[in-house]
């Protein structure tokens, strides 16, 4: 027969484990174990200072944590107005989204499949894009996705 004060420890230890059976043990990352960190930006106007400030945002996040040794994955992802960036055609830093390519492998480059039809129909003419430009169906969209999957977004 199990006494009353033998009781009461079982209880109380068996309230301890509550907690970590509820909720699972926190998990531990060993120090080989790097979490990848994901970053999507938006590009939505037609201005070359936001294009720039947005290359800027990319180069200087993929610089820090390659600095610490940590993985970063960014998606710039361009709609409305902000697809002229990856026009072609009309963009004012095809240079640098060219060098972005080599030096930044990280870096991902989007564009707005419901942005080119209309410009297409606006213009009457289809739409070029620079090289190596993912087509989504649509940027808004594409933001949504990737919030769900955890990605922090940002219009700088």
């Amino acid at each position: 027969m199990i006494s009353r004060r033998m009781m009461t420890a079982l209880i109380a230890g068996l309230a301890g484990l509550l907690p970590a059976l509820a909720w699972g043990e926190p998990k531990k990352e060993s120090k080989n174990e790097t979490k990848t960190h994901r970053l999507a930006l938006q590009i939505s106007d037609n201005v070359p200072e936001k294009m720039n400030g947005v290359l800027n945002v990319a180069a200087n996040v993929s610089r820090y944590y390659d600095s610490r040794g940590e993985e970063v994955e960014i998606e710039i992802v361009a709609f409305n107005a902000g697809m002229h960036m990856l026009r072609e055609d009309t963009s004012p830093v095809k240079e640098r989204i060219a060098n972005f390519r080599k030096s930044m492998p990280n870096v991902a480059f989007t564009a707005c499949r419901n942005t080119m039809d209309t410009m297409e129909r606006n213009e009457g003419h289809p739409i070029r894009l620079l090289p190596q430009i993912d087509v989504v169906e649509a940027g808004v969209t594409r933001l949504i996705e990737l919030s769900e999957q955890g990605w922090a977004i940002v219009r700088p």
